[in-house]
């Protein structure tokens, strides 16, 4: 098989909006906001040297998202999929069933190992009967041998479940077209100002808004753009696709429009906090919560992403074995006085498992603050914060119904588990002074994305 990922990059790539946020943002920030210049805090995420946060701190960008956050998505990858058995071939590589999409949706969904483990999660967008983009996390897109780990891109894996004599083709697109996401309640507004308010109606109602999880093709300057309304904060917001041509001037009109609304450019800290507070449950990010070893039986969206009923396709078999056996694994979010990654989950001196995700956030309301019994001034001040995360537990920690679904609460009120959170020592024993905070179910965040728009399109 032609191998189609790409080669690792010497050194870590630049998004296409690298510049532009360091020779134009930076200055345009700095005036806005009345803070001096000094350089862009970055990491290497993905094999991109992408911005962790910029002149404001994390926790500031992280509180965006309730007005309008912009994020520079451009280190994910775009593969475009086309032929006449594309369908067949996605729904053999793929959990869910891309077949009975229909044109014009987006789908969530996962690449699994024959072990049931997840290599990505991604979104798909059909965009003909015949013809589907996916959307792809950072580093996915690399196939090579690195200090003797066997690197495969996604494109590679999916294209390997091809059956002799199929049409199916696959190119990435990525360097076709520049990904930023805008969410918040004033998402609409911005792409109405900016692009019209008829890229953000239903395609085949067009005296109705876009569905949740749909997306629009649209021409605009000479360049073809796409537009879904999808994002991973699960509030109201979208996914732009800019034509690269028009990227730089687009980008800095959504930018500009954004300071002026009372929104902001947020790097990668920011929108971490965003996912995981991300309405009741957070949502699991591909390298913490996901990875190749653990299967994602009963991660939040298991049942989004993947459909057993399927007669095959790639890590069926391994999950059907794990199924078998009643796996009591949960994945719970958590409030904590402060950050706990890396720590074990315990009550009453029993581990309960292992934080993935750990963020202070900006978002948390004073009375679940205060819930959580800490003495931190930073906790308890009425403008303060602390920390939430997410946990993979051996046992799913709260009763549960008639039905067998786990209780939220009880008499109205949320119910909380308090835990400790421990450093642990190379045997896995706590040590240290513990940190503290509890489990929840109730979110830190409500959900919006799927909600009408006629709730934001007047603001």
């Amino acid at each position: 098989m032609t191998k189609l990922g790409f080669d690792f990059p010497a050194n870590p790539r630049r998004t296409f909006l690298y510049d532009l946020e360091e020779n134009w943002y930076l200055p345009l920030l700095a005036k806005h906001k009345g803070l001096p210049l000094q350089a862009i805090k970055r990491s290497n995420f993905g094999e991109y040297d992408m911005a962790v946060n910029y002149l404001t701190s994390v926790l500031d960008e992280a509180a965006a998202v309730n007005t309008l956050a912009i994020y520079n998505i451009d280190h994910m990858a775009q593969l475009r999929f086309w032929g006449k058995d594309v369908s067949a071939l996605l729904d053999r590589a793929l959990a869910g069933r891309m077949s009975e999409m229909k044109v014009g949706s987006c789908k969530y969904t996962l690449l699994l190992n024959d072990r049931g483990g997840v290599q990505d999660d991604m979104i798909l967008m059909r965009l003909a009967e015949e013809e589907f983009i996916a959307v792809i996390n950072a580093g996915h897109d690399i196939t090579a041998s690195v200090e003797g780990n066997e690197l495969i891109a996604d494109i590679d894996r999916i294209m390997s479940q091809a059956l002799p004599g199929e049409d199916v083709s696959a190119q990435d697109i990525s360097d076709t077209l520049v990904k930023v996401d805008i969410q918040g309640p004033l998402s609409y507004k911005l792409i109405r100002t900016i692009f019209g308010e008829a890229v953000l109606k239903n395609r085949f109602q067009l005296e109705k808004n876009m569905n949740y999880f749909s997306f629009n093709e649209f021409d605009r300057n000479g360049g073809h753009y796409l537009i879904s309304r999808t994002g991973y904060t699960n509030r109201w917001g979208w996914e732009l696709y800019l034509p690269v041509a028009n990227a730089a001037e687009d980008f800095q009109r959504i930018v500009s429009l954004a300071l002026e609304l009372g929104g902001m450019l947020v790097g990668l800290g920011g929108r971490d906090e965003n996912r995981i507070s991300a309405g009741p449950f957070g949502l699991p990010l591909m390298g913490s919560e996901y990875d190749p070893r653990h299967t994602p039986i009963n991660a939040p969206l298991f049942d989004a992403a993947v459909d057993m009923s399927k007669p095959d396709f790639l890590g069926k078999a391994a999950l059907e074995t794990v199924i078998s056996v009643h796996p009591q694994k949960a994945l719970i979010m958590f409030i904590a006085e402060g950050i706990a990654s890396h720590r074990g989950v315990y009550k009453d001196g029993q581990r309960l498992g292992s934080v993935t995700s750990s963020i202070n956030s900006p978002n948390l309301s004073l009375e679940k603050r205060l819930a959580i019994g800490s003495t931190r001034k930073n906790v308890t001040a009425p403008d303060g914060n602390a920390a939430i995360g997410l946990a993979w537990l051996y046992e799913h920690p709260f009763e549960r119904d008639a039905e067998g679904k786990p209780l939220a609460e009880q008499d109205g009120a949320p119910i909380r588990i308090p835990v400790q959170f421990y450093r642990e020592d190379e045997a896995h024993q706590p040590t240290g002074t513990p940190l503290n905070g509890y489990l929840t179910m109730e979110g830190v965040s409500p959900a919006t994305a799927g909600k009408p728009l006629k709730n934001i399109e007047n603001l």
